[in-house]
Formats: structure tokens, sequence, C-alpha cells
């Protein structure tokens, strides 16, 4: 292992999304990720396709580069040897709630009497300082509580984004918390408890862009950038759709000059950024109109010639081929010890030094658990007890 975390240690006591995605990206980061897992394993790892029960494809491409340890935390046996292990990490993450950890007695406070320097990441779904503290979070409920939902054309249905979006949003949150605190800890020795919520985390994230005159006090217009929530769409072409991206005066020129209406910009409505934000509805109608006339592949060529910034929308069979992602190793096709060849996104980053990828294969359920036992230190009679009391699995 090579990775910048090599050498650090991380319990992850996750399941579903947004902890699983801020644990994988610490593993690929070259952490030794420790993945705690009820007797029933991550709820996830049945969803989607599957070879074989508890490695669905989902599961598989959220928790690569960990182990697997099978712990039943209502048994004493399990909770002490959870506690044990903590003694020995560098950092906790969770996503179980609060009051449940509390119970438990694995909540911050209780873990840190033991193991002072944790850095104990609890995600949680609303802060525990508001009325919402104890309310179930899921990624829908989230997308709808942010705001996400209600972002649409007039007319069009209330919808959410088909991806996990607040699960994996907050699951970088996440992982970007653990590395903070580390290098906190690394320069000052303390260890801390970083609480991560989705609600605030999402809402944060579109109130950005939607905020809009709301920012100032008093406010100066009404939310929403209406771009984004009822415009903001791929453009039909004569024989499909293309997406384009024009934004300053110099793109807005180049692109009317090349589709042959130079005089749009010549209207005071579309001539300086300022004009154009207040009559979006109106520039986007024309520009529809203007794009409907000649098929996709001819405006690519002549919008890439003028130096506007276009894509073609792909599908996900067409990203699995995509030339630019095969020839930067973005993907690996790699042989899974159980689940057999497996196609697998490697890399998003690239690092001169310490480069992130891959550490293990996703674990099957307690695949690691007298392996990480020993490492704890517990003699074989002690695992062998803890296995006979159903405290461990594996």
């Amino acid at each position: 292992m090579s990775g910048p975390l090599n050498g650090i240690r991380v319990l992850d006591m996750t399941a579903a999304l947004s902890g699983p995605v801020a644990t994988q990206i610490l593993g690929d980061m070259g952490a030794d990720v420790v993945k705690i897992e009820p007797p029933e394993g991550d709820s996830i790892r049945d969803l989607g396709p599957a070879r074989h029960r508890g490695m669905g494809a989902m599961f598989l491409h959220t928790n690569r580069s960990k182990r697997s340890i099978v712990l039943d935390l209502k048994l004493d046996g399990g909770r002490a040897a959870f506690m044990r292990l903590a003694q020995t990490a560098d950092v906790l993450v969770c996503n179980t709630r609060p009051k449940a950890m509390q119970r438990l007695g694995l909540a911050y406070e209780q873990v840190a009497a033991h193991n002072p320097g944790i850095v104990y990441v609890n995600i949680v779904g609303y802060g525990q300082g508001g009325t919402h503290a104890d309310k179930p979070a899921y990624d829908d409920l989230i997308q709808a509580a942010a705001g996400i939902a209600s972002l649409r054309a007039p007319g069009e249905p209330a919808r959410y984004a088909p991806v996990a979006l607040a699960d994996r949003v907050t699951g970088i949150c996440a992982a970007n918390a653990v590395l903070g605190a580390l290098y906190h800890r690394a320069v000052s020795g303390q260890g801390q408890h970083v609480e991560v919520p989705m609600f605030e985390s999402i809402a944060s994230l579109v109130l950005a862009d939607h905020m809009a005159g709301l920012t100032f006090e008093p406010p100066i217009g009404p939310p929403v950038f209406q771009r984004y929530a009822s415009i903001r769409r791929p453009f039909q072409t004569q024989d499909g759709f293309l997406c384009m991206m024009v934004l300053t005066d110099r793109q807005w020129r180049a692109f009317f000059s090349a589709v042959g209406r130079p005089e749009i910009m010549e209207d005071p409505r579309f001539s300086k950024m300022a004009n154009r934000t207040e009559n979006l509805e109106a520039l986007y109608a024309i520009v529809s109109e203007v794009l409907a006339g000649r098929g996709t592949d001819a405006w690519i060529a002549c919008l890439e010639e003028a130096d506007i910034p276009v894509a073609r929308i792909e599908t996900m069979e067409s990203l699995l081929a995509h030339p630019h992602l095969r020839q930067t190793g973005f993907f690996a096709t790699v042989d899974h010890p159980t689940e057999g060849r497996i196609c697998s996104m490697t890399r998003t980053s690239t690092w001169s030094v310490t480069q992130p990828e891959p550490t293990r294969p996703t674990p099957r359920l307690g695949e690691h658990s007298r392996e990480v036992l020993h490492e704890a230190g517990f003699s074989e009679e002690e695992v062998q007890t803890m296995f006979a009391s159903g405290a461990v699995q594996g």
C-alpha cells in the first residue's frame, strides 16, 4: 500500500451508502479500513444484480479497499471486541444514530475514554442541535427536505435526481472531514468528534446555487436560479439531443456567429450577462429554435470549430466504452476472488507520488473476522469463545 493514508487504521461502522462512500475513499487512499458489520450484513449487500448473495453490484462499487468483520454489538462480547479494536484505530466512521451508539456504549465520549486520539466521525441525518435531530434520513428524504425535488420546470412533476446524490455527496463531505481532523491531530495530537449531517450538507449545496436574491438582507429578488431549475436541459436537434454551455459575452457572440445569427447579440436583452440573466427564457427559446434545424453530429462539429463547449449525452453503456475514460485508466477489469471478472472504477485523480488506488477487493461478509481479531491481540482461545457465543461471526 502506497497511498497518502498508508498506516492509518479506520473502523468503518457504516451501512447503505453515505458512510461506505466515505470509507472507500479513505481505503483507496491507503488506509486500512475494517468494516464492522452486523450478522445480517450491510443493508445494501443484496442491492442490484449479483452472482452470489451478499455481493450485489452497488455493494461491490462502494466497499472495495476494506476488510469485513462481523460483530454482534447487541452482545457483551461483540461490544468488548469493538472497543478493543477502537483502542488501536485512528479513525472511527459511523452512520448509526447517536442515541443508538449511546445505548450500545459506543458514543464518542465512551470510545475516547479508551482512545483520546481517535477521530470519531458521525454521519447523521440532521444536525443534533435542531428539532429534526432524531428523524430518520435516507437519500430520497434528504433530496426532498433540501429542496432538490422542487427544482423543476413549471408543470413538471416533482422528482429526485436519478442518482443517490444526497448519500454520495455527504460521503464525500465525511471523507473530507476525516482528512481535516487527521491533519489537526497530526499537528496538535488531539482527537475529536465530528458530526456530518446529511440535511445541512445538501441544503448548503442547493442554497449556494439557488438562494439568489434571498442572499441579501433585505432580499433583492426571489430565490432559484431559473436556468438551473427550469431552463437548463439538453437541446433537441434534428435527430437527437446535445448539451451546450455558453456563458461569457465572447462565447455568446461566437455561438450566434457560428449559427449564422450574429444580429442576436445586438439585442439589448442579450448583449451583456446581466441582461441575459433577466431574459433567459427568451434567449433559450431562440437557441432551441436554431439547434432544431440540424443534426447532432453536424452541430457538434460546428460548435467545436467555434470553440463552444459542447458534449454528447452518454448512456451507461457508452460511458463504459468512452475512449477518454479508457485512455486515462479510469476503468480496470479485475478478478475478484469469489465474484469473477468485474469492471471496476480505479481512480478519479492522479497523484505524482502517492497515487490512490483500490487496495483490496470488496470483502465477503465476515471474511476477515479472525484475521482482524488476531491482529488486535486476541488469542485463538478468545476468538473461538467469541465465535461460539455468536458475538463474532465470519
